[in-house]
């Protein structure tokens, strides 16, 4: 997650960390706190979704499924699994790949303007 969170203290590595222990997520939780990742990637909102083959070469840069008024379409296809699952088999993800949908980033002040050391967090869960 790449959003500012000293401007926005509800998506700080703590408050994080709590809200996917709360909800069981299985998966690392990474902060991009000086969001050099985010800029490197193109990243425009969160959530937003990145696979890569087993050179560490992208593949994968699409929405986890389809979804309409902040809700899954029904019956829809579970986008993000399946292409995790083809760059698994065979190295490359399906051509056709849809953006992600979400809140954009929060983006901080330029570094030119505050300058950071780069700061990364990362909790894999209890």
């Amino acid at each position: 997650m790449s959003n500012d969170t000293r401007a926005y203290p509800a998506d700080s590595f703590e408050h994080m960390k709590r809200l996917a222990q709360e909800k069981k997520l299985p998966l690392p939780y990474v902060i991009d706190g000086s969001q050099e990742v985010a800029r490197a990637y193109d990243v425009v909102c969160t959530p937003d979704f990145f696979g890569f083959n087993a050179d560490l070469q992208l593949q994968y840069h699409d929405r986890i499924y389809e979804v309409r008024n902040r809700q899954r379409v029904p019956g829809s296809r579970h986008e993000l699994f399946d292409g995790l699952v083809e760059i698994a088999r065979t190295g490359k993800a399906p051509a056709e790949q849809v953006p992600s949908m979400g809140c954009s980033i929060k983006w901080r002040i330029p570094r030119e303007v505050v300058p950071e050391p780069s700061s990364w967090h990362l909790w894999r869960g209890a």
